[in-house]
């Protein structure tokens, strides 16, 4: 019997549908990241103040300096090395041979192969040595299995009907300025761009060059493959999409592997980042939530909650397949990272416009091969408070009474009422929940150059002020699958799609 303790939602199983494929190379040298509880609990959301400077967060919020010693000690007793020490996102990474690592958290480690290749995941529970036990709270990076989706559909030579960025930006009434002064931080986790796209793409739709950096995480690049239908479609959806509509902001993409460790080590850089700066980060990558171990699914949201605590809005795609979320178990599911309650959950829609007004919009279902937006309950996360006054279903998939409904908002996705792009040379049409994330993004930088401030986590306006004023435009027509649309808050688009100058109307009075 073990004298170690469980890490509690540490447990996860092998990839259905994975077969044996040997054992890991005992002598292989592999990064674990160690993530440590939080020096003091974090404020309710009905208290949550002003943003905190980095600063005072790390003395606040940040990893208490006894446990990041007990980490220290623990990998040098060990024989393991130190590898980066991070006590604003409350994480140790250490280094050391895999067999010695997966004995000292009695990892279950297996090589397994399915249609993608073989990789390296585990099953069953983690343990941590008494020493630890009180202070980490996940352990990541023995699991390599790819965490993550794109969330962008059919990039087509031609569609009934296409729009630049500016051209949703007028429908939706987005203010007139640029972003100036601002920084979007873009989470990528594959592909790639090639600038010289971007600058034929900015002069294309009559912009002046957008000020876009390949930020590297856990030694992840910049690596365009070259193919419009890889993850380069993403990663230059998302870049044309919010330059497209700020551009006088700075656009800073963090490319990291597409692990659970690497997925949060991208949001705790760009969180974090006091060089960049960045006000807004955009997400198109997720899962849904019985993809992924409870520990993960609370480490990430801690760092969505620091994101809040810093004045840093997070916007994240609701997913592409509809009230399943691509699950095939026939019951509902959520997306996560958009799950979150920290997290401002993007849903989508097929809008039609003419002479910059909008003519029609629904919800987005073009049916099992088509897509259609995400959204529902989530199974792991409760009801937050902001949501009190709305219809939030009953999950499916819980033991809990209520939980988070998403999406918060959404905005146009159908790939037949999509996004003109440029990527790996060649133009087309783009669309899904993945463009939605990166088109709020940008109106949230508009939002925070006009108000001289941070919007930062806004849900409670979202949910009081601009739901008391009906500023979105409401959706209230079609189906994700199990849930409908209609007034107010529905599981398929949220509070609707933006009004972009009603918005920042009331968000001007609200900040007198």
């Amino acid at each position: 019997m073990s004298s170690k303790s469980i890490l509690r939602g540490s447990y996860r199983e092998h990839p259905v549908g994975s077969v044996p494929a040997g054992t890991p190379a005992p002598d292989e040298i592999i990064n674990i990241t160690l993530v440590l509880r939080r020096r003091n609990s974090a404020p309710e959301m009905e208290s949550l103040a002003a943003a905190l400077s980095h600063e005072t967060f790390v003395e606040v919020h940040g990893a208490d300096l006894d446990d990041i010693a007990a980490a220290e000690e623990f990998a040098t007793a060990h024989g393991f090395s130190i590898v980066r020490v991070d006590p604003a996102a409350r994480s140790v990474t250490i280094s050391g041979r895999i067999a010695e690592l997966a004995s000292a958290f009695e990892a279950q480690l297996e090589m397994r192969q399915n249609s993608s290749g073989v990789v390296r995941t585990r099953a069953g529970h983690l343990r941590l040595p008494e020493q630890l036990a009180d202070k980490v709270v996940a352990v990541l990076g023995f699991d390599q299995r790819p965490v993550a989706a794109t969330y962008c559909r059919s990039f087509a030579s031609a569609q009934p009907a296409a729009y630049t960025p500016a051209q949703v930006a007028k429908l939706y009434s987005f203010p007139q300025n640029t972003g100036k002064n601002q920084t979007i931080a873009l989470i990528e986790l594959g592909g790639g761009f090639r600038s010289s796209d971007l600058q034929k793409y900015w002069k294309q739709i009559g912009l002046s060059n957008v000020s876009v950096t390949a930020v590297s995480v856990d030694g992840a690049q910049n690596a365009p493959v070259g193919d419009p239908n890889s993850a380069d479609a993403e990663v230059v959806l998302d870049i044309e999409v919010a330059g497209g509509v700020a551009p006088g902001a700075r656009i800073a993409v963090y490319f990291a592997p597409n692990t659970d460790q690497g997925f949060l080590d991208a949001i705790n850089a760009a969180i974090h980042d006091t060089t960049r700066k960045p006000s807004v980060i955009s997400i198109s990558w997720g899962a849904a939530e019985s993809e992924w171990t409870p520990q993960a699914l609370d480490a990430f949201n801690a760092a969505f909650n620091d994101a809040a605590l810093l004045g840093i809005t997070v916007c994240a795609a609701a997913g592409d397949n509809g009230s399943s979320d691509g699950e095939s178990d026939g019951r509902a599911h959520v997306d996560f990272p958009a799950s979150s309650p920290w997290v401002l959950a993007c849903g989508g829609t097929r809008l039609v416009g003419k002479n910059g007004q909008i003519q029609s919009e629904t919800v987005w279902n073009n049916g099992t091969n088509g897509g259609a937006t995400g959204g529902g309950v989530s199974a792991h996360f409760a009801k937050p408070s902001y949501q009190n006054g709305v219809n939030v279903p009953k999950p499916t998939a819980t033991a809990n009474s209520t939980g988070r409904g998403v999406p918060d908002v959404a905005g146009v996705a159908d790939p037949q009422t999509g996004y003109a792009i440029l990527v790996d040379g060649q133009e087309g049409v783009i669309g899904g929940t993945s463009a939605v994330a990166p088109l709020w993004a940008g109106l949230i930088a508009l939002f925070n150059e006009q108000l001289g401030k941070n919007v930062g986590w806004f849900h409670p306006t979202i949910y009081g002020t601009f739901a008391q004023h009906k500023t979105l435009h409401d959706v209230t027509s079609g189906t994700n699958g199990m849930f409908k649309a209609g007034p107010g808050w529905d599981a398929c688009t949220g509070f609707g799609t933006p009004n972009g100058q009603a918005m920042l109307g009331l968000l001007k009075s609200s900040s007198k």
